[in-house]
């Protein structure tokens, strides 16, 4: 309380002190260090620079702020479903964290009026809303500590915008937005039945892979061949996702496998994932191997 007093006698001296005040209305707190919060709203497309000529942008801080994020949501999970089991809990943390969550919360607390990017950027990634958020996190991080951090997700986000049971119960459909990604991509996605076997109570047990344009992408298992397939799917988006040596190798291999295939211009293979969805499917045939070519062939 005597903290956030001396804050306030110090802003009325302030020459950015309408940024603090916009920042403590979200945050409920005044930044220490503002440079912070402005820089995680920062999107790459802007070109600024810093007076050494270092891009200053928001990558780095998005970086710490999935790893933070991941690590509070994860505790304020655990707690919550007190005995359930570790898969559960997974499921139910990706669910938070995943892009389309992140995006409507940044719009939520008004983070997507303040984020600056170039006009051309908008159009391929309706997410960085999301990784602005993440961003922000990692600011907060760096500024305030894990603790205050911990208690702007639970008394800013989850009080406000998350219902913890109602989100338990959400399904991912993670095939059906490999898919999406495929076709966007224009890229050849195989699901293959890969191996049968029963577990220690004599369970019969599928493990699936995916291979994008020939390559293993991810692995799965599941108690039918759905939820093996799930599992695979979700391994090969996170993949997609974070490994960039992986993405060079499908373009890769897609320039040899279609030398005459037109991309459609501006968009790249990690644009369009983090595009916003434009038609989920439900469900997708079950099928040991599915070639994923044209959309308009897809019985979903």
């Amino acid at each position: 309380m005597l903290r956030n007093q001396i804050n306030k006698i110090r802003l009325l001296f302030h020459k950015d002190r309408e940024s603090y005040l916009c920042f403590y209305k979200i945050l409920g707190f005044y930044p220490r260090n503002i440079q912070l919060y402005q820089q995680a709203l920062l999107h790459k497309s802007t070109s600024i620079r810093s007076e050494k000529g270092r891009p200053l942008n928001n990558e780095r801080l998005e970086f710490l702020g999935d790893a933070i994020l991941d690590a509070i949501v994860g505790d304020i999970v655990y707690k919550h479903f007190e005995g359930r089991r570790e898969g559960f809990l997974t499921n139910t943390r990706s669910k938070i964290v995943q892009r389309e969550t992140l995006n409507k919360l940044a719009v939520e607390i008004g983070l997507d009026k303040l984020v600056k990017y170039s006009a051309r950027s908008s159009s391929h990634n309706s997410y960085m809303y999301g990784n602005a958020f993440e961003a922000f996190i990692g600011a907060i991080y760096l500024d305030q500590g894990y603790d205050r951090c911990k208690h702007f997700m639970e008394e800013k986000i989850f009080k406000n915008y998350i219902d913890l049971d109602k989100m338990s119960r959400k399904e991912v459909n993670f095939k059906s937005k490999l898919i999406e990604w495929s076709q966007k991509s224009k890229v050849e996605v195989s699901f293959e039945l890969i191996e049968q076997f029963l577990d220690e109570d004599y369970n019969p047990m599928f493990h699936t892979e995916i291979r994008i344009e020939g390559i293993s992408a991810g692995k799965g298992t599941g108690y039918s061949k759905k939820e093996s397939q799930q599992n695979a799917a979700q391994a090969a988006l996170k993949k997609i996702k974070n490994d960039a040596a992986f993405k060079e190798e499908i373009e890769a291999a897609k320039a040899q496998n279609h030398p005459q295939e037109n991309v459609e211009e501006g968009v790249t293979i990690e644009e369009s994932l983090t595009e916003e969805s434009l038609a989920i499917a439900n469900q997708t045939p079950d099928v040991e191997m599915t070639q994923i070519n044209n959309p308009l062939t897809e019985n979903q």
